[in-house]
Formats: structure tokens, sequence, C-alpha cells
């Protein structure tokens, strides 16, 4: 077992969703946690992340920095999805070996199976089939940060393991009306009907396709656990292991907003995979398993959104 206790922890992109719950539940114990801004450090640049790492050396780290965003954003930006996200988990995976750190935890998506991959989805699915095409951008980079962390243990016996969240939501969402996931945009489409009393409220899609969703307070949980209990090559799937339409999640959170109008599905607009629900047994194996239910996540992600709501509409 991988000790956290009084190591240097650095949790790269503590400022997005999954890092600012990395970040929350570290404090729980007190530990030396490093972060840092855009402002002061490129993530982007090898020589400013290897400057940095030196210089602070972390014992751990927890690779969360990320471009990210929903079905429009990857089709609308695919040379910045690829670039970036190859170039920031190159430069943390390289310097982190180069400077001896002892663990490092890499965040990935579930987005790296196959669109037609077996359900539930397992971590050997991997490479086994046709990507889904909207976002084989973000899913390209992500598959090379596992391979990345598979080649250095090979090479140099170095402890990096892959984490593979399913869809996320909680604290930290984006909620950018056009870049962000589907919770975040769900969430915000229905309160704003309620603020305003609008008859109906439209939802991109046919509604028809299945995916899972998991607090992300519980990812970071897990991803704290596994830190602690795993070395192994392949990727951990970390999810429920169960799924819903969207049709029924979109009622669902309108449910907890409390609006009262009809639900409309755009057919016109992409629906992404069919059905990506993971298969968590690899998980559960090792000893862990989320905390969460679906009704208590949203209650609390929605409770989140009203208090952060004018800080979320000046970004």
């Amino acid at each position: 077992m991988y000790q956290l206790e009084n190591k240097k922890i650095w949790v790269a992109g503590h400022n997005g969703m999954v890092g600012s719950a990395i970040v929350r539940s570290l404090q729980h114990y007190n530990r030396h946690i490093l972060t840092t801004t855009r402002q002061e450090l490129d993530l982007t640049n090898q020589q400013n992340v290897m400057d940095w790492i030196k210089k602070n050396k972390p014992d751990t780290i927890f690779l969360a920095a990320a471009k990210v965003g929903g079905i429009h954003a990857n089709n609308s930006y695919p040379a910045e999805f690829i670039y970036d996200n190859l170039t920031i988990e190159t430069n943390i995976i390289h310097a982190a070996h180069l400077n001896n750190v002892e663990k490092l935890v890499f965040l990935g998506s579930s987005c790296i199976y196959p669109r037609n991959a077996s359900q539930p989805i397992s971590e050997d699915e991997l490479l086994t089939g046709e990507l889904e095409s909207t976002n084989e951008w973000y899913a390209i980079a992500k598959i090379a940060g596992i391979k990345l962390c598979q080649a250095y243990k090979k090479q140099y016996g170095c402890d990096f393991i892959s984490v593979m969240p399913t869809n996320l939501y909680g604290p930290g969402d984006n909620f950018h009306p056009e870049n962000s996931h589907v919770p975040a945009a769900l969430l915000d489409r229905f309160h704003q009907a309620k603020m305003c009393d609008a008859p109906k409220v439209e939802v991109w899609g046919s509604g028809t396709p299945f995916r899972e969703f998991l607090y992300v307070d519980d990812l970071a949980d897990a991803c704290i656990y596994l830190s602690q209990h795993y070395t192994g090559v392949l990727p951990v799937n970390v999810g429920t292991g169960a799924d819903l339409s969207i049709r029924d999640f979109a009622h669902l959170i309108a449910k907890t907003v409390g609006y009262k109008g009809e639900i409309v599905f755009d057919t016109s607009r992409p629906d992404g995979t069919p059905r990506k629900v993971l298969n968590v047994s690899k998980l559960a194996d090792l000893g862990w398993t989320y905390s969460t239910e679906l009704s208590k996540g949203l209650k609390l992600y929605y409770d989140w959104y009203l208090e952060n709501i004018q800080t979320l509409r000046n970004h």
C-alpha cells in the first residue's frame, strides 16, 4: 500500500471540476498539497513544467489538468482538443519520470472506448474498435496518456496508473451554454426555464442514448483510494455500473430543479454513443464502490449551482 501521509502532492488542474474535488478530498487528511494557476505555470510549455517539478519536488501527482468539453466543443475545436491534451500529459508524465515522482495518477475518460464496445465496458475493450466520431480527438489524446503511463512503467518501473471515470457532475462543473457536458447544460437550461416560467425546454438529441453518471466527489475519493491500493498496468474504470436514458435523466433534473413544463427532444442534434456504461468490477474487487446516489448527488449539485450562480454567470 502506497502511503500518502507526509507526501508533497501536486494536483495538476486543481481549478477544474475533478481537480478541485481531489483537493477537497485530500484536505481531509491535512496533506501537503501543491497547486498552480495557469498564470503561474503553462502546462503546455515543457521547460516550464520540468523546471517547476524539479523545484517543487512533488512525491505524488494527480494529473487532472485537461481541455474538456461536450460534443459541440469537441466538434468545433478538434485541433485544440488533441494538441493541448497531448502536450499537457506528455510534459507532466515525462517530467515526473525524470524527477523521480513516486506515484502519478492520470485521469482519462470513458470516451477512450470504442463506440460499439460491449456493454458494460471493461478495461480490456480499449483499442478494440472505432471511436465515437464526436469526441475522437479528445479520446485519442487520453489513450496516448494511458500508453505513456504504461510505457514509463514498462521501461523504467514508474508507478504511474490511469483512472477512467464515467460521465461526471457536481461542484466545479462548466456551464458554458455551448461547451458544457450534458448534466451542466440540462441543469442550467431547466433552471432558467423555471425562472422565466417557460412552457417547454429543448434537449439535444433523441433522448434514447443511455449514460452513466458519477458524482465528482466520489471520483476524487476513488482516485485517492487507487493511488494507495493500485499499481497495475491496465486503466481502472470508475463509475456506478448503472445507467439510464438521457430522457429519464432530463426528467430527473427537471424534478430536482422543480421545472414542471414540457420537455422536447431535438432529434436534429447528434446523440453520440448509443450506450455507455462501465464495468466497475475491477474497482469493486480492489475494495471501492461509489457512495452518492444520483438523486442525492443532483440535489447537492443544484444546491451548489444556486450558491454560485452569479460567479458562473460572470464566466
